[in-house]
């Protein structure tokens, strides 16, 4: 009866992989097409997307604008879930359970009502739209994920570590820098790179609070208007494919750095 039930959940796990993924995986096939048609048969086979790609200084700037919208935003997510984190492991206090559904707040909300309601509070205050409220909203959307994260790396941790370093004389700094920190720093970068990945990949938040500066996602929005731009947005989707799969991948390796087999294979399952 086990076997079967194994049996059957796998069958049900490669069916939901092929219907996720496969047809992501045409992307960097059409991307080699020599037309400008996503359809079979290929028209022969051509790197000429892919260098038109590299000689567009407009994709550059807004790679930029990307990499520097999650970097930060990622960056001060990574940061707010850490304490959040530590005081939700470590510490019991009234309104606990309150304040973490607080803080998930954003995975309830539709992501447009976030989005409107930012664009309206930024600008009755009178700020110009850009880069800044695209990161402000990117650290409330990519906080919950980070923090889930920490928690996870958290739990389990044995205090008795940090108990036994201030009795041998170590400040609350030092005890955190030589004690703690070594022992969270693979699931600190972990949600750093999650944080990055999500902030890099958003659409609708970066569309409603761009201004006049563009994200990489709001550039393949742009491009999709023109139908020969269209091989152009296909190499750019499988190098973002191929390199965020990586990142994804990495992450997850560098949360379970330092975690025991049994906590491992209980995260996996779950």
């Amino acid at each position: 009866m086990k076997l079967n039930e194994n049996r059957t959940l796998y069958i049900y796990v490669l069916i939901y992989f092929g219907f996720l993924y496969i047809p992501v995986m045409f992307l960097p096939i059409f991307s080699f097409n020599q037309g400008i048609h996503m359809a079979f048969p290929l028209q022969g086979f051509s790197t000429e997307h892919y260098e038109d790609m590299w000689n567009s200084p407009k994709l550059f700037d807004a790679l930029w604008n990307s990499i520097y919208v999650g970097v930060v935003s990622s960056l001060m997510a990574t940061m707010l879930a850490f304490f959040a984190a530590k005081a939700f492991t470590k510490y019991k206090f009234r309104g606990q359970a309150l304040s973490y559904g607080a803080i998930l707040t954003p995975f309830l909300i539709p992501e447009i009502i976030l989005a409107i309601a930012l664009l309206v509070i930024w600008v009755s205050v009178g700020l110009p739209l850009g880069l800044t409220p695209i990161i402000i909203g990117h650290v409330l959307f990519c906080t919950p994920f980070c923090m889930i994260i920490l928690i996870a790396r958290m739990e389990g941790f044995d205090n008795n570590l940090e108990e036994a370093s201030r009795d041998l004389g170590e400040g609350v700094f030092m005890t955190f820098w030589r004690v703690s920190f070594p022992i969270l720093l693979p699931g600190l970068i972990a949600a750093f790179l999650l944080g990055f990945i999500i902030s890099f990949d958003e659409f609708l938040l970066a569309m409603f609070l761009q201004g006049s500066d563009q994200t990489l996602p709001i550039y393949m929005w742009g491009q999709l208007r023109f139908a020969r731009r269209l091989p152009h947005v296909l190499a750019l989707g499988a190098v973002i494919i191929v390199a965020t799969s990586l990142v994804v991948m990495l992450a997850y390796w560098l949360r379970n750095v330092g975690q025991p087999q049994e906590k491992q294979d209980l995260t996996f399952k779950i």
